[in-house]
């Protein structure tokens, strides 16, 4: 399978357990694979034969600004169902990092895959 990634997408979203981390939007790190067969788009050099990442960089950002969660994991789930749904992905891996979120930690986060 072939595999579009995008690498250190920054996007604002509200994000915390506790309820005063979600009062304010927080920079998120997104690392994205999205598997899908780009063959026809290397034959034909159209972009209507892949994915358009800019577009779903566009979604993913216009959807976490207008979410609120308590748990990267949901917000990976999130973003891995909307990739998989709306831009016909047959597979996703999502890397959610939160950085400095705690004195030490470069980041925490998670690594989900989904088809």
């Amino acid at each position: 399978m072939d595999v579009i990634f995008l690498e250190q997408v920054k996007v604002q979203t509200q994000l915390g357990v506790p309820a005063w981390e979600r009062l304010l939007p927080q920079t998120i790190l997104l690392d994205i694979e999205i598997g899908y067969d780009l063959s026809k788009a290397g034959k034909s050099d159209g972009i209507a034969d892949t994915i358009d990442y800019g577009a779903v960089v566009n979604r993913i950002r216009d959807s976490l600004s207008k979410h609120s969660f308590q748990l990267v994991e949901a917000l990976a789930e999130h973003v891995s169902q909307l990739i998989l749904h709306e831009f016909g992905a047959l597979r996703v891996k999502i890397k959610v990092a939160k950085p400095g979120i705690l004195p030490g930690l470069k980041a925490l986060g998670v690594i989900i895959e989904r088809t």
